[in-house]
């Protein structure tokens, strides 16, 4: 078996995924053409190429222009399962999904239409594909407070579908500490809590720590920066906080991917992942940034193994569900190697 085929095989837990980003061009047409949204582009080859980002604003524009083709149930039915049979491929068996309702509803859209085509695509997808999921709802951190409390205040009909919230979008001048009170109520409310500390940004230690001490959250999506501090990585560590690190996306925001963070975190004792964040705009889905990080680092069978048993012990999923899937994972490390 080569090393690639192992990666492909190997059960797979994806926690830093936005539903949005994995709306690939193909899709973009054919929602566009459905919806009779005009696109600025002729076809999806030259909208793919239009992909060349050098930092987070960059990215964000092209980002949420995108969106616009999203209007009905059935839109966000296809690309959920568009997303999942992609996933399913790769053998991921789990994912917490990421989507951000306020840049539907700022358009029209219901935050119902985005929610029930979403957690339709998540059932069937567990039923025909056996893939399972949870949805995050993120806030855009770049918006006021005031709306993301309106948001989460909106979406406690559907509490039930939404394991936890986090935070995105562009974190300048966009601190942790802006969305406190929106977190503890969140808290309060029963969601898991995380957020986006996206990489080399102002402060972005600061950040970390505030997302630590102040928030409490139980992940930090990102989060590279952390190791510009060892006492904050031995916090990290000790508390097994997930660190959500999505290789290939920071080699088009960052001057690389970054890859050596996943292997220094891993020396430390951190519970670092691997994930595919926005993989239709970056171009690499979960084994693609695999792959990555195996050609960088040579971590072997036993080492990504290792990144795939951090994923899922940093799940939000019942201690009994990690251990059946962390079962899977084991049993398939013992018999590739026999």
């Amino acid at each position: 078996m080569t090393i690639d085929s192992f990666i492909l095989d190997l059960p797979k837990c994806e926690l830093h995924v936005h539903i949005e980003g994995t709306l690939e061009p193909e899709l973009k047409f054919a929602l566009a053409a459905r919806n009779g949204v005009t696109l600025p582009f002729t076809d999806a080859a030259q909208m793919r190429a239009a992909y060349a980002f050098h930092d987070l604003p960059s990215f964000l524009a092209l980002y949420y222009g995108g969106m616009d083709v999203l209007l009905t149930e059935a839109d966000f039915y296809d690309l959920a399962m568009a997303y999942l049979t992609r996933a399913h491929a790769q053998t991921v068996l789990y994912a917490e999904i990421f989507f951000d309702p306020q840049a539907h509803t700022a358009r029209g859209v219901r935050f119902g239409a985005v929610i029930d085509g979403l957690r339709r695509a998540q059932m069937d997808a567990e039923r025909l594909l056996g893939v399972r999921s949870q949805l995050i709802m993120c806030f855009l951190r770049d918006l006021s407070a005031d709306s993301a409390m309106a948001t989460l205040l909106e979406s406690l009909p559907y509490k039930a579908w939404i394991v936890g919230v986090g935070l995105d979008s562009d974190e300048k001048g966009n601190p942790p500490a802006k969305f406190a009170c929106v977190f503890a109520r969140a808290r309060d409310e029963g969601f898991q809590l995380t957020m986006h500390c996206d990489v080399n940004q102002e402060d972005s230690v600061g950040h970390i720590w505030d997302c630590v001490n102040l928030i409490g959250v139980s992940r930090i999506d990102h989060g590279v920066n952390a190791l510009e501090d060892p006492s904050l990585c031995a916090l990290l560590a000790e508390r097994g906080l997930g660190l959500t690190v999505c290789p290939i996306s920071n080699a088009f925001v960052t001057d690389g991917p970054q890859t050596d963070v996943v292997g220094r975190m891993m020396d430390l004792g951190m519970r670092v992942t691997v994930n595919s964040d926005d993989p239709a705009y970056f171009g690499g889905y979960i084994a693609e940034n695999f792959v990555l990080v195996q050609r960088d680092l040579n971590l072997g069978p036993e080492g990504l193994a290792k990144l795939s048993r951090n994923a899922f012990e940093a799940a939000w999923l019942p201690r009994s569900q990690k251990d059946r899937y962390l079962a899977v994972v084991d049993r398939y490390l013992a018999v590739s190697q026999g």
